[in-house]
C-alpha cells in the first residue's frame, strides 16, 4: 500500500485518483497507525518551506516518517516542496528540514526575461539511470511551480535536471529516498508513469 501523507498540502486527491486509476491501493494518511501500514510513502507539498515544515510538526506524523524512512528504509517520494522538505535547510525560511538528504534549497536566479514562480511545462533530462524514471526518455516533459530550487552537496544523487535561467535538479534520489521538484499529478502520461513507477519498485 501506498501511503499519501495528508497534513493538509499538496494535491493529494489528485494523486490518489492516478492510483485509483492505475489499479495500485494507495490511501490518503493522518496517523502514525495508519502510515506505518504503507510499504510505500508519498510525502507532496505546495507553498513555502516554514509553512510545510510546520503543518508536518502539527500533524503528528514527522517522527514516524523520520522513523520508517531513515530507520526502516521505506521508499519515500517527496514531491514540490515535498522534495525540499527533505533538505537541510532552505532559504525560504527559518525552519530546519528533515535532513534525509545532505542539501540546501535555494532560490532560482532571476534571469533576464525570466518570470519567478517557475511555472509550466519543462524538459526534463535524465542524468542517471533509476527505476523512477523507467520508460521516461530524453522528450520526457513535466509541470513545475516553484520559485526555489534544490542544491545537494553530492551531485551523484542528482537523477534528472531541467533548466530554467540555470541547471537544477529536479529529482533526485539517495537509497530509498527519492525527490521530483515537479507535479507527476499535473504532468499527463509522463507523471503517470513516473507515479506508476514509484510503484512497482
Amino acid at each position: 500500500m501506498i501511503a499519501i501523507v495528508a497534513y493538509g498540502l499538496g494535491n493529494v486527491q489528485a494523486i490518489a485518483n492516478i492510483y485509483r486509476r492505475l489499479n495500485v491501493e494507495a490511501r490518503l494518511v493522518s496517523t502514525s497507525e495508519e502510515l506505518r501500514a504503507a510499504d510505500r510513502i508519498v510525502l507532496p507539498g505546495v507553498g513555502s518551506f516554514d509553512w510545510a515544515m510546520e503543518a508536518l510538526a502539527r500533524s503528528g506524523l514527522r517522527e514516524t516518517l523520520d522513523e520508517l524512512v531513515m530507520g526502516e528504509r521505506r521508499s519515500v517520494l517527496g514531491i514540490c516542496v515535498g522534495m525540499q522538505m527533505m533538505a537541510r535547510k532552505s532559504e525560504e525560511g527559518t525552519s530546519a528540514g528533515l535532513g534525509w538528504i545532505d542539501a540546501e534549497v535555494k532560490r532560482l536566479p532571476q534571469a533576464d526575461g525570466l518570470m519567478l514562480p517557475h511555472m509550466g511545462w519543462n524538459d526534463v533530462e535524465p542524468r542517471a539511470a533509476s527505476p523512477l524514471f523507467e520508460g521516461l526518455d530524453t522528450d520526457a516533459r513535466f509541470y513545475f511551480l516553484h520559485s526555489y530550487y534544490f542544491l545537494p552537496n553530492d551531485e551523484g544523487v542528482v537523477i534528472a535536471a531541467a533548466d530554467y535561467g540555470k541547471q537544477f535538479a529536479c529529482a533526485v534520489q539517495s537509497g530509498n529516498v527519492y525527490g521530483a521538484q515537479f507535479h507527476p499529478e499535473k504532468s499527463h502520461g509522463w507523471g503517470i508513469r513516473l507515479l506508476k513507477n514509484f510503484a512497482e519498485m
